[in-house]
């Protein structure tokens, strides 16, 4: 009798330094604690997050498969072979959801193909949550991942996106690198027209969690530090 297929397990992660069963379910610890095989983006953060959800897991027991940028496409079917040989196997994403704004999506259309069965476990995505607590459309909107670094690019796509907003009714969701949060804050206040609706919602699920909507007439008159905050920013015009 042939051993059946092992499952691929979609297993979030925090959004931030923060106790994991604060904002995690048990079935994130269950699925640790009987999973030995991973596909992660960072080892080493990997390694300490499932230490923290499970100490007593050997660590030494631990087989794991980086995939990042820097993976050749052709090495990430075999990070699946487990699966054929009859155990689990769990994407582990550095923050939130595993293939959500994330190279995991890769491993799991690849297991798709092979008929590997998909199994997302719930956990925090800070688009969701974002989208959540902002009052802006959540019938209709869209993640943009990241905007152009280049100045003159990223300004006419942020008057791209306003413009998609209001012809469509939708809310338009997009990121940036921590660092240049600030930047990106100050071209949507040059930007964006004055009644366009600003969701600013930054580090999600932690102690300084931020997160507030209003107009860009009236963000010009606040002040936020957003420098190295992992923020979600949302328009709606």
């Amino acid at each position: 009798m042939a051993k059946a297929a092992g499952k691929l397990y979609l297993i979030p992660s925090t959004l931030g330094d923060i106790a994991p069963l604060e904002v995690l379910p048990i079935s994130i610890k269950r699925a640790v604690e009987d999973i030995d095989h991973y596909v992660v983006e960072n080892e080493k953060s990997a390694r300490r997050f499932i230490k923290k959800i499970s100490p007593r897991k050997h660590q030494s027991n631990l087989r794991i498969q980086v995939l990042n940028k820097y993976t050749e496409p052709q090495e990430i079917p075999s990070f699946l072979l487990p699966c054929l040989d009859g155990f689990d196997v769990g994407v582990l994403s550095e923050a939130g959801c595993p293939g959500i704004a994330d190279p995991g999506a890769e491993v799991v259309r690849i297991a798709h193909e092979k008929k590997i069965q998909v199994i997302p476990l719930v956990g925090p995505s800070s688009i969701v949550l974002a989208m959540m607590a902002s009052g802006l459309n959540g019938q209709n909107f869209a993640f943009n991942g990241y905007l152009p670094i280049d100045a003159p690019e990223r300004k006419k796509e942020v008057k791209r996106l306003e413009r998609l907003s209001i012809e469509k009714q939708q809310s338009q969701l997009f990121i940036e690198t921590p660092y240049r949060n600030d930047k990106l804050f100050g071209e949507l206040l040059r930007s964006l027209s004055i009644k366009t609706l600003l969701c600013i919602a930054s580090d999600i699920t932690l102690p300084t969690e931020f997160i507030l909507t209003q107009s860009v007439r009236d963000w010009k008159n606040d002040s936020v530090e957003l420098h190295k905050r992992p923020t979600i920013f949302i328009i709606q015009g």
